[in-house]
């Protein structure tokens, strides 16, 4: 029987060897050494990540949190290499999004099948 365990690793080692990380760790290199686009980059990530901790806690966003974070969004879209990079974390997400639903496909065979058996009855 196939060990899980070393095919995650294996699946981590042929992800880091893909073109999509690649293209990933290339373009984080070149953002970390500009200090200018990493300031943009921080400094964006941080409005983010501070309306999403006011969103989990159900605080209200003001329309003046919401206008920063789109002018924020704006100034680093407008930076040729931060913009790549972004577009470069989606694709690199989409990939790993793909990779989580192959992984699961087992279980929710498994649980859509016992569903639809506890709905319909039997099959």
């Amino acid at each position: 029987m196939a060990n899980p365990y070393d095919q995650a690793h294996e699946l981590a080692r042929v992800l880091k060897e893909s073109e999509e990380f690649g293209k990933l760790k290339e373009l984080h290199e070149v953002v970390n050494s500009d200090d200018v686009a990493k300031r943009m980059l921080d400094n964006f990530r941080q409005v983010q990540m501070e309306l999403q901790q006011k969103q989990m806690q159900g605080a209200q966003i003001s329309e003046e949190e919401i206008q920063n974070a789109q002018k924020q969004f704006e100034l680093v879209q407008q930076h040729e290499t931060i913009s790549k990079l972004m577009e470069a974390e989606q694709r690199m997400s989409q990939v790993i999004g793909d990779i989580n639903k192959i992984i699961t496909e087992p279980l929710e065979e498994l649980y859509g099948a016992q569903g639809e058996q506890g709905e319909g009855g039997q099959q």
